[in-house]
């Protein structure tokens, strides 16, 4: 087995949220009206990158709601991701495994979303087998529903992943142009820039085919039930492009646990259509994407989210560098210095 890698914050320790009481009173209030009673017991989620409010409230009779609040004034960003969420949660194909959207509520300046509580944790670093092969084949059966998608999804004006890559995540370039400064990379990546340039040039056309893609498909984005079923959350950046862009993100902490993350990829059914050098490709475009994201500056978002960009887009060279042949890189000892002349890249928190 190859070497494994932890990040620097476990995935299931990385939120810093507000607890139920610090909520506003007018807020509170009327989400305890959709609940149909006081609210018992708070869990607040401590995965994720948002400061959003997010917890499971349980009323006394036990009935369970996980719900999503944020400020309109504060959080506007985060109050439009929580309504497009409830808009593609509601639309999505019937038997997928998905929470599904209850209602929301606006109040006291903050917007909630009120979805199934999903009885779930997160999984576990470095994978397992079970936990992995259940993630694997509930994607599988997402990617399966989504390559042809129902016209009232398509109908939200998805984005397109093609037009995302051109924008926002497509950074060696910038890198090679000058407009950014060069991360200090690793021995063996050192002199790779005009190959990641190459390499990342290619995924904005490769992301023109498919069906529909989760966006941000990521280990914090998904729960293990205690039956053994794996549950896909955090559907706001849902997109028109093909399934294995997913999988690409998801399997870089496979690689990080030292699993052959390349014959999860090349046997997964979501990859049938894959070009041949699409994991290279996807590798080399995230992995610029997150060491840039990694030296934006101060965020909003939780404080581990820089950290855990960098260890991300670490991982993601690594990978790509062992695949290639180059000098193995050293994660955990890449640097990046601050963001230059292009505005800093949005955060998937």
């Amino acid at each position: 087995m190859a070497a494994i890698s932890l990040p620097p914050v476990p995935y299931d320790a990385t939120a810093l949220r507000p607890d139920w009481g610090e909520l506003p009173a007018g807020l509170r209030a009327a989400v305890t009206a959709r609940l149909g009673g006081p609210v018992a017991a708070a869990r607040v989620a401590t995965a994720g990158f948002t400061r959003g409010f997010a917890a499971v409230l349980e009323t006394a009779d036990g009935r369970r709601t996980f719900v999503k609040a944020a400020s309109l004034a504060e959080q506007r960003h985060l109050v439009d991701w929580y309504a497009r969420e409830a808009a593609v949660l509601d639309r999505l194909p019937a038997g997928l495994p998905v929470p599904r959207p209850r209602w929301t509520v606006a109040a006291a300046g903050w917007f909630a979303l009120g979805l199934d509580a999903v009885d779930g944790r997160t999984p576990h670093l470095p994978w397992t087998p079970a936990d992995l092969d259940a993630t694997l084949t509930g994607y599988a059966e997402i990617a399966a529903a989504l390559a042809d998608p129902p016209p009232e999804l398509v109908a939200l004006g998805l984005p397109r992943l093609a037009d995302l890559a051109r924008e926002d995540i497509l950074w060696w370039v910038e890198v090679a142009a000058g407009r950014e400064p060069v991360p200090a990379l690793p021995p063996g990546s050192r002199d790779r820039l005009p190959e990641l340039v190459t390499l990342e040039s290619r995924l904005p056309g490769y992301a023109e085919r498919g069906g529909l893609a989760h966006g941000d498909l990521r280990l914090d984005n998904v729960l293990v039930d205690p039956t053994g079923r794996a549950w896909f959350c955090d559907w706001n950046w849902i997109c028109r492009g093909p399934a294995w862009f997913d999988l690409v993100s998801l399997l870089i902490t496979a690689h990080a646990s030292g699993l052959d993350a390349d014959a999860l990829f090349a046997g997964h059914p979501a990859t049938a259509d894959a070009p041949p050098d699409a994991l290279d490709v996807t590798l080399a475009a995230l992995s610029g994407y997150l060491l840039t994201s990694a030296a934006a500056g101060p965020t909003s978002a939780s404080p581990h989210i820089r950290t855990h960009q960098r260890w991300s887009g670490e991982q993601a060279l690594s990978w790509l560098a062992t695949r290639q042949g180059w000098e193995t890189p050293q994660p955990g000892r890449l640097t990046t210095r601050q963001v230059g002349n292009r505005s800093a890249p949005r955060a998937r928190e």
